[in-house]
């Protein structure tokens, strides 16, 4: 026996289990989990020890925060909490108000802990929850705790937790509104002098997602409504090994909510202030085009950022002119419309406009293609300041909004949008705001105000 194990073996005599099935491990894997189970069990010993050892230490009693008489002690009393350890036992020292004011018994150790009266679970157990409830479904976090953890946590526990942690985030988002409504603009986030070099680009999308019909109740059709999702970003540049170069995303943050644009409006410029948009050297607007987006670009950003309509996007509309005019299923409309999107791609709008002016002076053209091919001139002519998309490729500038089309997915569609998924309204919330935390890197402040009690 290795003196290791033969001074946990006389040191911890509970361990003797764990210890014998480490021994007799038949392959290193089940060598490697039975001494993972061996640890949590020394943790937890340890943890206990600390906290006997503790519990022992002089205590100053405070007064009633009532009556204001001395508290008197009533002895050690046990306490047991859920952690990722296991379940942990141990005495601490409480007292009472001898002239009985209800104030219950008062545990300083639990106090100094930052513990609170009731509370059955520990906060890292807690926040694992809450991480992996970011990713996956509430059954499958409880899977995947079964397999790691001593203890067994249920999936509407967890609920629970999210929903807590949840609401802490949008209460600490309404307080950062309030005060930028009130004219006090948040702190922005440090910056490395190479990030703050780097163009920052900017983008929103929509996404449906489904809803139940009535709170509280599974039954009934599916209620779809939309979320509007945002994303901020550096534009960062890099060289890969067959020495192409290419646009990477750096410094990425999220902005969503349930509603309409003139909901995500104030999150989006609260969050535009956060990652430097006042001292942005370049700032870019990426967007389709949706008349809510713009009107946010035309508010908040004209005059201070550049504004790119989505190629694709525009491409589409074309498309859409060569389908009514000349059909979408001939040969000429197809050639029509690859020579058109060449002209956009590459640097010549204005060849598109008198394209589509000849079109529209085409004789015999019928009043639906005629209404079509107006329609699309309007949408193009509104937009013609942000169609140069050759300049836009000569600055190394996004054309697409793939980026925002792919913070939507990750965000809402893989884990909003599984298999027989419908949310309620404060569900989809709170786990909403679990997840811009995770990706917004503030996933663990929320949890950072239990680690003190005074906080």
């Amino acid at each position: 026996m290795t003196p290791l194990m033969d001074c946990l073996r006389h040191a911890a005599p509970s361990l003797q289990t764990q210890l014998l099935a480490v021994q007799q491990a038949a392959s290193l894997t089940q060598m490697v989990l039975a001494a993972w189970r061996l640890g949590l069990a020394v943790g937890l010993l340890v943890v206990r020890e600390v906290l006997a050892q503790r519990a022992k230490a002089p205590t100053l009693w405070p007064n009633c925060p009532h009556c204001g008489t001395p508290l008197r002690s009533k002895g050690m009393v046990p306490r047991q909490l859920t952690t990722l350890l296991g379940v942990l036992l141990w005495q601490r020292r409480v007292a009472r108000c001898p002239k009985h004011c209800k104030i219950g018994l008062i545990a300083p150790l639990d106090t100094e802990l930052g513990l609170t009266p009731h509370q059955q679970t520990s906060d890292e157990l807690k926040q694992l929850c809450c991480a992996l409830a970011v990713f996956v479904p509430f059954a499958t976090v409880t899977t995947l705790l079964s397999r790691l953890l001593p203890v067994a946590v249920s999936p509407t526990a967890i609920w629970c937790w999210v929903q807590e942690k949840g609401a802490v985030a949008m209460a600490r988002l309404s307080t950062e509104l309030e005060q930028l409504a009130q004219g006090q603009p948040p702190t922005p986030e440090p910056l490395s002098e190479d990030h703050a070099a780097l163009p920052l680009v900017l983008g929103a999308d929509g996404v449906m997602v489904p809803f139940r019909r009535t709170a509280g109740s599974p039954k009934g059709r599916i209620v779809w409504r939309e979320v509007k999702v945002a994303i901020l970003a550096r534009l960062g540049r890099h060289t890969q090994r067959n020495g192409q170069t290419v646009v990477r995303l750096e410094r990425r943050r999220l902005v969503a909510v349930l509603g309409d644009m003139d909901a995500l409006k104030p999150r989006l410029w609260l969050e535009a202030l956060r990652q430097g948009l006042q001292s942005a050297r370049v700032v870019v607007w990426l967007s389709d085009g949706g008349r809510g987006f713009w009107r946010f670009f035309a508010e908040r950003l004209a005059g201070k950022a550049i504004g790119i309509l989505d190629f694709y996007h525009a491409a589409q509309h074309l498309w859409e002119v060569a389908a009514t005019w000349l059909d979408g299923r001939t040969k000429s409309a197809r050639e029509w419309f690859v020579k058109v999107r060449h002209q956009l791609r590459h640097g010549s709008p204005e060849s598109v406009f008198e394209e589509l002016v000849r079109a529209l002076e085409w004789e015999g053209l019928p009043a639906g293609a005629q209404a079509t091919l107006r329609r699309v001139y309007n949408y193009l002519e509104h937009h013609r300041a942000h169609l140069d998309y050759a300049k836009f490729k000569e600055l190394g500038l996004p054309l697409g909004s793939g980026m925002v089309e792919s913070a939507c997915k990750w965000l809402i569609q893989q884990r909003f949008k599984g298999v027989g998924m419908r949310w309620s309204e404060d569900g989809f919330n709170h786990l909403l705001h679990l997840r811009l935390a995770w990706v917004n890197g503030r996933f663990d402040t929320l949890f950072a105000l239990e680690a003190s009690p005074n906080s």
